[in-house]
């Protein structure tokens, strides 16, 4: 399996394509959807960007990166090329892997509504903040792998750049099992999803959880939770509503950090139990992060994700007296209190925590108005995937909590990595796809809902600033965003596969035969007669 996996690699490491695209610039022709119809630019398939510092997350270097149809062909200083080639100077700025956002959700149909953003709004965004690759999740339908598998293939026809996916896990039969195989065999899914929390809807239980693992590991597929304890939410959720708290604050009440502590360490377990690795998305509190991080220092493969809002933000917002303002932080598990934000940044600078995604999940105030007289009805998720990129410059970087080759590692490569699609993705490097974004660390950023290109009417960092603004981003060796224009177009996107057994399943064999010799069982007994 292993030689497989690598086959596979070399074979889309090497592949080498090119693109057509149209221009799509943007408008004010709504408040936040800026497209309008594409026009008939045809760039030079051969692009320079000389001079700047080019990062890795292990090393950087001063140097001219070249690029081929849409792959790095050369990180040297002082390329020389002709007339034909494409300029971009990058002197005094950053040269680094665009973003890969781990965990998003782009046209995501929650059964009474769905996401605002789709495959192409969604990606537009995440261009313009400097991400060039993200993976979402596929929901079965109906319980059926396939035909999710299918349905997503269809929402991902108009995509404007790379995108992978994951795929949920609803339910246990024998069918799902021959399923997640096709899933990893013939789609390129390396991870899986388990929700913990959702009762009645998503969430399974332990005996499905511990079926989920056992073939995840010998899929070579990467088991990933959702790790809140539904029990305990729905119990907090009916104390709320009989208490009379029915707004926006009765959500982060019902479901505190201990009830994403106790399912976190019971997921840990689990895989433990089974000698898995495990990835916990959305990590939102100190009782979470301490788990995986007294497992990690036991030697354990656990991988945590925090998200850009929990760096980011604290729960106060919830409490805030204009029910529009507070629901569009609803979000699970809920942003914490003061405190917990920097817990979690701590943890990211110390390798605690291993990568930031966002989990953006964009639905407008008319939908969030949904719960205005009750919180459980308010569809869960908050916006992040054009944000993430700067957000964490601004925490991390400027503040001197982490180096620019630690913002690559944790931005882009480490992701890449754990998904198995290094150094084609996460890395400048000759052969790497040319997914580059350059960023000058003296420019300054401003977010707002007026000038985000999200069809979100809303933005949980409103007005927020800070250092740091990504001026040029490249995806497949395009120019998509420069300027402050976009120019990108519906199906120029391409789903890329990840292949099954990354670097987490190493030594996991061993592993295994270290406990069966450790058994001394079973132990041979002479047999009596009564």
């Amino acid at each position: 399996m292993r030689r497989q996996s690598m086959r596979f690699i070399t074979s889309q490491f090497l592949h080498i394509f090119s693109l057509t695209f149209f221009t799509v610039i943007t408008s004010s022709l709504s408040q936040s959807n800026q497209f309008c119809d594409a026009g008939t630019e045809f760039p030079s398939s051969k692009l320079l960007v000389k001079g700047g510092t080019v990062v890795n997350a292990h090393h950087q270097q001063i140097a001219d990166v070249y690029v081929e149809d849409g792959v790095i062909v050369a990180v040297n200083p002082n390329i020389r090329v002709g007339d034909d080639v494409t300029v971009i100077d990058a002197l005094g700025k950053y040269v680094m892997p665009g973003g890969i956002d781990p965990h998003t959700h782009l046209e995501f149909d929650v059964g009474f509504t769905a996401t605002v953003d789709d495959f192409f709004s969604g990606q537009a965004a995440a261009l313009a903040g400097g991400t060039t690759m993200h993976i979402d999740f596929v929901i079965p339908l109906n319980g059926s792998l396939i035909a999710g598998f299918e349905d997503y293939e269809k929402k991902a026809k108009k995509s404007c750049m790379d995108y992978g996916f994951h795929m949920v896990i609803t339910k246990w039969d024998e069918t799902v099992s021959r399923e997640m195989e096709l899933m990893v065999k013939e789609k390129g899914i390396n991870s899986f999803k388990f929700f913990m929390a959702y009762k009645g809807i998503l969430m399974i239980n332990d005996e499905l959880l511990l079926e989920g693992f056992k073939k995840c590991k010998s899929l070579g597929a990467l088991a990933m939770v959702h790790a809140e304890n539904g029990d305990a939410v729905y119990e907090g959720q009916e104390k709320m509503i009989e208490l009379g708290i029915t707004g926006p604050e009765g959500h982060a009440l019902s479901r505190p950090p201990v009830v994403e502590g106790e399912a976190t360490s019971r997921a840990i377990r689990l895989a433990d139990f089974v000698n898995t690795p495990l990835y916990v998305v959305h990590v939102m509190s100190i009782d979470a992060m301490e788990e995986i991080a007294k497992a990690r220092k036991s030697g354990q493969k656990v991988i945590g994700e925090p998200i850009a809002s929990g760096l980011a933000l604290d729960e106060s917002w919830l409490w805030h007296p204009d029910f529009e303002i507070a629901a569009k932080y609803v979000m699970s598990p809920p942003i914490r209190k003061r405190g917990h934000d920097r817990a979690l940044q701590a943890a990211l600078s110390t390798g605690v925590l291993q990568l930031v995604g966002t989990d953006h999940c964009a639905f407008n105030s008319t939908q969030k108005a949904r719960g205005i007289d009750d919180f459980r009805k308010i569809p869960n998720g908050v916006n992040g995937i054009e944000e993430r990129m700067h957000l964490v410059w601004d925490i991390m970087v400027e503040s001197g909590q982490i180096t620019p080759s630690d913002y690559v590692r944790l931005t882009s490569t480490e992701c890449a990595r754990i998904f198995n699609i290094y150094p084609k993705k996460g890395a400048i490097l000759p052969g790497s796809d040319a997914d580059i974004i350059i960023l000058n660390p003296n420019s300054s950023f401003e977010i707002s809902a007026k000038s985000h290109h999200s069809r979100l009417d809303t933005n949980v960092y409103e007005g927020r600033r800070g250092k740091g603004k990504i001026e040029v981003t490249i995806a497949g060796g395009r120019v998509v965003w420069e300027n402050d224009k976009l120019k990108v177009s519906p199906g120029t996107g391409r789903y890329i596969q990840m292949p099954p057994f990354s670097y987490l399943f190493d030594g996991l064999d061993k592993k295994d035969a270290i406990y069966l010799n450790s058994l001394q069982a079973p132990v041979k007994r002479a047999k009596t007669s009564s």
